[in-house]
């Protein structure tokens, strides 16, 4: 998988080049820097000095004013992510709450939780699969806050440039969108089950007060937990992301048009009809690009865990390019064309995830599965000298 992702970059870094070279883009980017000043950087920033390459004068934002609203933005961004991080701390106390509650019920009657969960889903299972959704209900409604506040960050530090308001705007977002969506898989995946404490010294989540010990893995490890959590999120991102796309828009429009249609074809034209259609917007294109990313991230960084990921990326990709042009063709206008030098940030962005996903592919492997001691086991000590896996479970108690 890691040379599939590193191929796929550089092929994409030579797709890239030829465009650039066939549609005379090369110094785009450059004059774009240089010359296109944003309306709203021209408005807000009333102070001005002049120019010594053009003799011109310009407007400028003071060094201070800089600096405080780039010390809001950055305290903004990490109360945000605070509030993610608080939101995960709060769906693990309700995975504790929950299976205290099936140890109590269990503790009275071994049998009694066959009639609360059935016989085929053992109580973990059960609690895992809850919070996973729980978890996944939180992350769409606070999707729908991110926007909004990474927009408001962006237009509040005044960028000078279209590009730089872009790049600003992207790494906000994709900070916030790493944050809301990996999080709770770098939990599982990496600190569940490590501080438990011992018999007798149990660690608790709020304090020995509030009877919550910190979790810990299954007998077969968090692997099976990690890949649940995958799949949920990334799934269900996949499923109501295309739904929303298409409905969306779709109930918009019908509902814009419903007092036009009584109206012959001489009284609402076809231009009209075209006008009353959705804006695709700015961001139209920022949105998917931000969605591509997101799923380029779940196929990669927890691809140890769960080797099917690619192929549902796969399927939703066919699904995804068909509502697309459904969409942009019959419920939006048409977008106005822009040049482009590359796709930006994405780029850099895309690298990085490419890079730290060896790491996590690798401590996956090494600490979250048990793959190194099955490997170890077999070919150290299996004690029949066969390649196979008989007595692993014996081999791996503790011998009196």
């Amino acid at each position: 998988m890691m040379f599939t992702v590193t191929l796929f970059l550089e092929f994409w870094k030579r797709r890239q080049a030829r465009l650039e070279y066939e549609w005379d883009l090369v110094d785009f980017e450059e004059e774009q820097q240089q010359l296109q000043l944003r309306p709203e950087y021209e408005t807000k920033c009333s102070k001005r000095k002049l120019n010594r390459i053009t003799q011109e004068m310009e407007p400028y934002l003071p060094v201070t004013s800089k600096c405080a609203r780039l010390c809001l933005s950055g305290a903004t961004v990490l109360f945000w992510i605070s509030l993610i991080i608080a939101c995960i701390i709060g769906v693990i106390a309700y995975r504790l709450a929950v299976y205290a509650a099936f140890a109590s019920i269990m503790k009275d009657s071994p049998t009694a939780h066959l009639q609360v969960v059935g016989p085929l889903i053992t109580p973990q299972l059960a609690t895992s699969v809850t919070a996973s959704c729980i978890n996944f209900v939180i992350i769409m409604i606070l999707n729908l806050m991110y926007e909004k506040v990474a927009i408001w960050i962006t237009d509040m530090e005044i960028p000078k440039t279209h590009l730089e308001y872009e790049n600003k705007l992207t790494v906000k977002m994709f900070l916030f969108q790493f944050v809301n969506y990996y999080s709770s898989c770098f939990y599982v995946a990496f600190f569940k089950g490590k501080f438990v404490g011992y018999p007798g010294k149990y660690i608790y989540m709020f304090g020995e007060w509030s009877k919550l010990r910190n979790e810990e893995c299954d007998p077969g490890g968090c692997l099976i937990e990690l890949t649940t959590q995958l799949v949920i999120v990334m799934t269900g991102k996949q499923v109501w992301g295309n739904i929303q796309e298409a409905l969306v828009p779709w109930l918009r429009n019908w509902w814009g048009s419903r007092k036009a249609r009584s109206h012959p074809e001489s009284l609402y034209s076809r231009w009209e009809q075209d006008y009353d259609l959705q804006v695709f917007g700015q961001l139209g294109l920022f949105q998917e690009y931000l969605e591509m990313v997101i799923q380029f991230g779940f196929i990669t960084l927890f691809v140890a865990s769960f080797p099917l990921a690619p192929l549902l990326a796969l399927f939703n990709n066919i699904i995804e390019v068909r509502v697309d042009s459904w969409k942009l063709t019959t419920q939006f206008r048409r977008p106005v064309a822009a040049k482009a030098h590359s796709i930006g940030a994405w780029q850099e962005i895309l690298n990085g995830m490419a890079i730290l996903s060896v790491v996590t592919n690798a401590f996956i492997v090494a600490f979250t599965s048990d793959m190194i001691p099955r490997l170890v086991y077999m070919y150290a000590y299996q004690p029949d000298g066969e390649m196979n896996m008989k007595g692993y479970i014996n081999n791996s108690l503790s011998c009196v």
